[in-house]
């Protein structure tokens, strides 16, 4: 089956809740998303809207939004957030049907720090390389 490569890469936007303690919940999770393997950008639009563009091959939407909201963020439950959600999390799941894509897309709360952790700077690297600590 022949498939195009720009089929493959999805940009969805991702709607929070305005009623959450962290006013600018849409620039957080971008920080969070960002490094996520199969996540291309993250960008907010506004305070409460995020642009995600993707792999499907690696991650899907449905993925994204659990991760999400294991880390405490809330999404927009109105209806129409809602139906959108149904919508793209059906024609995802049958998009990867379609390409014979059978292991399911796990993104962890633990995945996620780690991608955090990894991309932060903090005190708790050694600069020295790896033959200099061993040096005696």
């Amino acid at each position: 089956m022949h498939t195009d490569p720009e089929e493959l890469y999805k940009q969805r936007t991702i709607k929070f809740c305005p009623l959450h303690a962290d006013p600018e919940q849409a620039r957080s999770a971008a920080l969070w998303l960002s490094g996520i393997k199969g996540v291309q950008r993250a960008q907010p639009l506004s305070s409460h809207a995020l642009s995600v563009i993707y792999d499907l091959r690696q991650i899907t939407l449905c993925c994204l939004e659990r991760a999400l909201g294991e880390l405490g963020y809330h999404l927009d439950n109105s209806l129409l957030c809602k139906l959108k959600r149904a919508l793209f999390h059906y024609a995802e799941e049958t998009q990867r049907e379609n390409l014979a894509i059978t292991q399911d897309c796990e993104l962890t709360r633990q995945d996620v720090f780690l991608n955090r952790y990894q991309h932060l700077a903090h005190g708790c690297r050694d600069p020295q390389p790896e033959y200099w600590r061993e040096y005696q």
